[in-house]
C-alpha cells in the first residue's frame, strides 16, 4: 500500500516535470535546451493562519502545473517516486497552455 502525504499549513507537494532527454526520433537534446523548472501539484495543505487567526488558503490546487524556483524545497521519497515540498509563497506561478 502506497503512503499518501498530506502537507501541513501552506505547504504544497510537487512532482517535478522532467523534460525528455531525446526526441521521439531518437535525437539527443542538450540538457539546457528547454529546461523549465516546473512541476505538477500532487497535494495541498489546508493553508496557514494569519496573526488574527484567519486562514489564508493556498494559492494553487491539485493538478496545477507550477513554475518552481531553481533552488529550495524539501525532497521527499514515497515508494519509488520522488517529490518536493514547497511553501505556497515559494511557488513562482502557474503554467497554462
Amino acid at each position: 500500500m502506497a503512503k499518501r502525504l498530506i502537507p501541513t499549513l501552506n505547504r504544497v507537494l510537487i512532482e517535478k516535470i522532467v523534460p525528455p532527454s531525446k526526441t521521439t526520433a531518437g535525437i539527443l537534446l542538450p540538457e539546457k535546451s528547454s529546461k523549465l523548472n516546473s512541476g505538477k501539484v500532487v497535494a495541498v495543505g489546508p493553508g496557514a493562519l494569519d496573526k488574527s487567526g484567519n486562514k489564508i488558503p493556498v494559492a494553487v490546487k491539485e493538478g496545477d502545473t507550477v513554475l518552481l524556483p531553481e533552488y529550495g524545497g524539501t525532497q521527499v521519497k514515497l515508494g519509488e517516486k520522488e517529490y518536493h515540498l514547497f511553501r505556497d509563497d515559494d511557488i513562482l506561478g502557474t503554467l497554462h497552455d
